[in-house]
């Protein structure tokens, strides 16, 4: 007999207590944790956007004009330069995941608070004989001044064969280029999307299956994302929609009736810890070296990295680049009742980029366009 499958099967994206990649600082005192995070924030915030979390169990009460004096549970404050938000409620990990999720690394008071990485600091005045359960997955080691050996419980706690760094305390660019190869390393890998789109009402017919090079559009696309993509995929809006003959790996729509919203966030469903590279088949006059372009201006540490469309008004976002962090930002655009891309596009922290040959992001809808491509691709070719 099966056993009963209470819950459906998801793939989960790999976070840990507050984001995918954060480390908790510790061995040291908090005053110290809280100096290094701010030196190395500060060699690196042009590139990474950073956050930091830390526990003041000294803080002063709140101020009697507060809101959450008078019953309040939240209260926000545009500060002009900076915006705060106060709240009485606790956090749990899945509101942490959402708070959290726009940034590319979080720092941890490890005095505090637990994280999936650690870099521990090796200080006379804090000693981890005694917290040696929080050292799961220690990926650097900082040595105060007057330290100049690990000690041996450290060195046993590592795992056999493991080959740690080792840096001096006070050498924050060091530190901080470890941490930026650390998150280099840590970059989602990039798969494509191929948005094949259905029986246009316009075109009045498959738009993936015409031809302009010799092949479907779906093929052509899919070739072309291949010099780009660890994996490619078609995005149908069911398993009756497939072109069997072509054999090319697909992701179904599982979010349905929501056009192309429906088949990103159904790649994401399949897979929530890459980047998705989504390419609409409507576009023929798209070259290799614009998508090129794209890829090379990528920008991780933002929701997304697209064009400009044609008449230069809004974002494009059919030939985008979604990283992972742009999933649950879509989930809640649709739980707010938006399903289109651009909107979260035009509402987001986004990479905008000038296409190179603005013509390459013309799309072709109706029979008339159709011609008028196929005899400017047919002339470019002669």
């Amino acid at each position: 007999m099966n056993k009963h499958q209470k819950h459906a099967k998801l793939v989960r994206p790999i976070l840990g207590k507050f984001h995918r990649s954060e480390l908790a600082i510790l061995g040291t005192t908090c005053s110290n944790i809280r100096d290094l995070s701010n030196h190395v924030i500060q060699e690196l915030y042009a590139k990474y956007q950073i956050a930091y979390v830390d526990a003041d169990h000294k803080a002063p009460q709140v101020d009697e004009d507060s809101a959450l004096t008078k019953g309040a549970t939240m209260e926000f404050t545009d500060k002009i330069t900076y915006r705060s938000l106060n709240c009485k409620q606790t956090l749990n990990q899945f509101q942490f995941h959402s708070t959290f999720n726009n940034h590319d690394l979080v720092l941890v008071n490890g005095n505090h608070f637990t994280a999936e990485s650690q870099i521990v600091v090796i200080d006379s005045v804090k000693p981890l004989d005694q917290k040696l359960e929080k050292l799961t997955n220690i990926q650097l080691i900082l040595l105060a001044d007057e330290i100049d050996t690990i000690p041996r419980y450290i060195t046993q706690h590592l795992p056999i064969g493991s080959a740690v760094p080792v840096l001096k305390l006070g050498d924050i660019l060091s530190i901080a280029k470890f941490i930026d190869k650390y998150l280099t390393l840590r970059l989602p890998q990039l798969n494509g999307l191929v948005l094949a789109g259905g029986q246009s009402q316009r075109m009045q017919t498959d738009k993936g299956s015409l031809e302009y090079f010799g092949k479907s559009q779906r093929l052509h696309v899919h070739q072309l994302l291949r010099g780009y993509c660890k994996d490619v995929y078609i995005s149908y809006a069911n398993a009756q929609a497939v072109n069997q003959d072509e054999q090319l790996p697909v992701v179904l729509d599982t979010f349905t009736g929501l056009g192309p919203f429906g088949g990103i966030l159904s790649a994401f469903q399949t897979n929530p810890n890459t980047a998705w590279f989504t390419l609409a088949c409507d576009l023929p006059y798209l070259s290799a070296e614009t998508l090129a372009f794209l890829v090379e201006h990528r920008n991780p540490s933002k929701l997304a990295t697209c064009f400009m469309d044609n008449e230069n008004r809004f974002p494009e976002p059919l030939i985008t680049v979604w990283e992972p962090k742009a999933y649950p930002v879509m989930l809640q655009f649709l739980s707010q009742g938006y399903s289109c891309p651009r909107k979260v596009l035009i509402n987001s922290d986004v990479e905008l980029l000038q296409a190179p040959v603005v013509k390459d992001l013309q799309n072709v809808n109706y029979p008339e366009e159709q011609q008028a491509a196929m005899a400017h691709l047919h002339k470019s070719i002669s």
